[in-house]
């Protein structure tokens, strides 16, 4: 770690590996501590946790430690933060993108029954804005941190995959430059953990990875004290989805009893359609709507029966 002085104190944390960690657990020992008003950039490894390289095949996949996935680095001590309290946390910058992957990882994803073989794709993240698809298809690169939270306050080692009311995995693809994040603060210092930094995903992560990379991840803390919430809640500075909506959509829906299941149906049929129209696979359609399809509930109250769509961008196609 290194502190460089500037309006505000500033610290970058180094070697991932030496201060990351998995899991959610209040008696971890905090790596540093920070005022309100700091600010950090995060080195982070990609959600694999180094398993994977820009040369990875379906074997890397077969072999991949799901003990080792997700960590993140953490935790960091907000001085003055207690129980009740609500830390915000500003997304200034991410740098430092080089490669990127999506894989089919058996059973994990939306259509685990659907898919059962493994499957990866890696993506150059070196152009500015875009990365290729496919020929013809490039997606938007719009970074964002998956997996961003603070220690919850039962004791004990709660799993990485789920999203919880201190944060965790949320996967909300909207915390990108710009962006505050209000985490409710459950335990003294708050305790707050960062990792799985995606360069992009749509609405959903329906395989189950988004465009998984390693980046520099640069945030602002602001501790609100009494300021009292019971689950996260974020603001956006713009509209958050300018390049994607320029062009238009197209969509898919599917109705029924089960929402998880009409969302299921939603993205069969947008697999079935990417396939049929842009002659891609049926594992490079549902990978390409786990980074760039937006899956919305359109109807909830209207029982028994409820409404989701799979929203693609029309804009990806060159």
């Amino acid at each position: 770690m290194s502190i460089n002085e500037h309006n505000h104190p500033y610290m970058t944390i180094h070697d991932f590996h030496n201060h990351s960690h998995i899991g959610w657990d209040n008696s971890l020992k905090h790596i540093t501590e920070i005022d309100s008003g700091q600010v950090v950039s995060f080195e982070i490894i990609e959600a694999s946790g180094s398993q994977f390289t820009k040369h990875s095949t379906v074997e890397d996949v077969k072999k991949l430690d799901f003990s080792k996935v997700n960590p993140t680095v953490g935790p960091i001590y907000v001085k003055g933060a207690e129980p009740g309290d609500t830390l915000e946390v500003e997304m200034l910058d991410f740098q430092q993108l080089d490669w990127g992957w999506t894989a089919l990882i058996p059973g994990f994803g939306l259509l685990t029954d659907d898919f059962t073989e493994p499957a990866i794709k890696t993506f150059d993240l070196t152009r500015k804005n875009t990365t290729e698809f496919l020929d013809g298809i490039d997606l938007f690169i719009k970074p964002f941190p998956g997996t961003i939270g603070v220690a919850l306050p039962e004791d004990g080692l709660f799993n990485v995959v789920p999203p919880r009311k201190n944060g965790g995995n949320m996967d909300i693809r909207h915390l990108t430059k710009g962006a505050k994040l209000y985490l409710p603060v459950w335990v003294e210092g708050a305790l707050f953990s960062v990792g799985d930094t995606h360069a992009a995903q749509g609405d959903g992560e329906v395989c189950g990875t988004a465009i998984e990379a390693s980046m520099e991840a640069t945030m602002k803390f602001k501790l609100h004290k009494g300021k009292t919430i019971q689950e996260p809640r974020f603001e956006l500075s713009k509209a958050p989805t300018p390049e994607a909506d320029s062009q238009g959509y197209f969509a898919t829906t599917a109705q029924g009893p089960d929402i998880f299941e009409a969302s299921q149906n939603a993205i069969r049929y947008m697999i079935e359609y990417l396939s049929s129209e842009y002659k891609m696979s049926e594992e490079e359609a549902y990978m390409l709507c786990s980074t760039t399809v937006d899956l919305k509930i359109n109807e909830i109250v209207n029982q028994p029966n409820f409404g989701v769509s799979a929203f693609l961008p029309k804009s990806i196609f060159k």
